[in-house]
C-alpha cells in the first residue's frame, strides 16, 4: 500500500516492543517505543552497544517482527503484511546500508548495485543504465568493473550506498556504515548521505554510536536499555562522557 500524498509521516510506532527468549534467557531489546519519522527528515539513532537502535532499525526494514505493539512505514502496517508481500515492499520502499558492506565477492560494482533492480520488471538494459547512474552519483564511475577486493573500503561502502539508492527508494537505512572505515572514507560517506538527504530529498535513519557521525544528522534521538529517551535528553553515562570530550 502506497503512502498517503498528502502524509508527511513515513514512520510511526506506537508501543514498539522486541523480546528474545531463548531457553532461560529472556532479553527485551525494545520496550514501547514510540518514535514519529518525517518525511525528508535524517534522524541518527544513538545509544550504546545493546540500547535497541539496531534493533529499531531492523524492524522499520521488516527485518525482524516486533513482539508486540504497532508499527506502519509509507502507510503500510507491517504486522499485517505475509513475508512474501514484505519482501516485495523492502524492495521498492527501503534502501538498506550495512557496516559489513554486505557485496557479494564474485560480482563487479556495476552486478553488486544492479541485484536489487533484477526483482522489478526493468529489463537488463534498463537496469544496466541505472546502475551506472547510481554508481556515478556516488563518484564510482570509473570503478564499475572493480571487483570488491580491488576497492578500498571506502569504495566498497560507496558500491553499498549505490546499490541501496539504485531503486530509488522512499527510505534509506544505514546501520553503523561507517564502522569499518578509517576517517577519511567515514567523512566521505557521511557526507554523501548528507547531500542524499539535502539535495534529493531522501529520508535517512542512521544508526550510529559515534557522535561525530551523528552530526550530520538533523535530528539525534537516544535509546538506553530498549527504551527511547525524550528529544534532547542525553543517557546519565553520555552526559559526563561528551562533557569530558568538550
Amino acid at each position: 500500500m502506497k503512502q498517503d500524498p498528502m502524509s508527511e509521516t513515513i514512520v510511526t510506532t506506537s508501543k514498539l516492543s522486541k523480546e528474545y527468549v531463548r531457553d532461560e534467557f529472556h532479553v527485551v531489546a525494545l520496550d514501547a517505543v514510540d518514535i514519529n519519522i518525517q518525511k525528508g527528515d535524517f534522524v541518527a539513532l544513538m545509544g550504546p552497544s545493546g540500547s535497541g537502535k539496531s534493533t529499531l532499525l531492523h524492524l522499520i526494514a521488516a527485518m525482524d517482527k516486533p513482539s508486540d505493539g504497532q508499527i506502519q512505514v509509507l502507510g503500510s502496517n507491517l504486522r499485517q503484511m505475509t513475508d512474501k508481500q514484505i519482501a516485495h515492499w523492502r524492495n521498492e520502499h527501503i534502501g538498506f546500508i550495512f557496516q559489513s558492506f554486505n557485496l557479494i565477492p564474485v560480482l563487479t560494482a556495476l552486478e553488486n548495485v544492479e541485484l536489487p533492480l533484477k526483482l522489478t520488471k526493468l529489463g537488463k538494459k534498463e537496469r544496466i543504465q541505472h546502475a551506472e547512474t547510481a554508481l556515478k552519483l556516488v563518484g564510482l564511475g570509473d570503478r564499475m568493473g572493480h571487483l570488491p577486493k580491488q576497492l578500498s573500503g571506502g569504495q566498497e561502502q560507496r558500491v553499498a550506498i549505490a546499490r541501496a539508492i539504485v531503486t530509488d527508494p522512499d527510505l534509506i537505512l544505514a546501520d553503523e556504515p561507517t564502522g569499518n572505515l578509517d576517517a577519511a572514507s567515514a567523512e566521505d560517506v557521511l557526507t554523501m548521505l548528507k547531500r542524499l538527504n539535502r539535495e534529493f530529498g531522501k529520508t535517512i535513519v542512521l544508526v550510529t554510536h559515534d557522535p561525530h557521525a551523528a552530526k550530520f544528522a538533523e535530528t539525534v534521538r537516544h535509546l538506553e536499555k530498549g527504551q527511547l529517551l525524550p528529544l534532547g535528553q542525553l543517557p546519565a553515562d553520555w552526559a559526563s562522557t561528551m562533557a569530558m570530550r568538550s
